[in-house]
């Protein structure tokens, strides 16, 4: 029995304000727009999120629970920084965890945790393409 062929994924954000939460991932935490869709009065908008896509569109009741976005950075310290500056509640400023990676929480307008990764030099998930200097 074979496994699902999937062809394309993204994740699936439904905000208690569609606004404002795509106003926070745009402009505070800056992610770059992939697609947006719809009418004006029920916009989506696509983000690219690294190696995947964020899609926040759509609207909840509450805010999702269980869930937490993993956000590899080059520098946690200075994204924590800016975020602050831009009104971003900081939840847990950066730490070297017992397993190598810089960590710091930072959360959206729904309270959704944002987890800043910085991933130091030496670590095997460490995959620098270029070349010193």
């Amino acid at each position: 029995m074979g496994g699902v062929d999937v062809l394309s994924s993204r994740l699936l954000l439904r905000p208690a304000d569609p606004d404002r939460s795509q106003a926070f991932y745009r402009d505070a935490l800056g992610l770059a727009v992939y697609r947006e869709f719809g009418p004006p009065e029920h916009r989506g908008v696509v983000f690219f999120l690294g190696n995947g896509l964020l899609e926040v569109s759509g609207h909840a009741d509450r805010p999702p629970h269980g869930l937490a976005l993993w956000v590899q950075v080059r520098d946690v310290a200075a994204e924590v920084a800016r975020l602050a500056d831009a009104g971003v509640p900081v939840v847990a400023a950066p730490v070297l965890q017992p397993w190598g990676l810089l960590e710091a929480t930072v959360e959206d307008p729904d309270g959704l945790p944002i987890v800043l990764v910085e991933v130091p030099a030496g670590h095997p998930l460490r995959t620098d393409l270029r070349p010193p200097g």
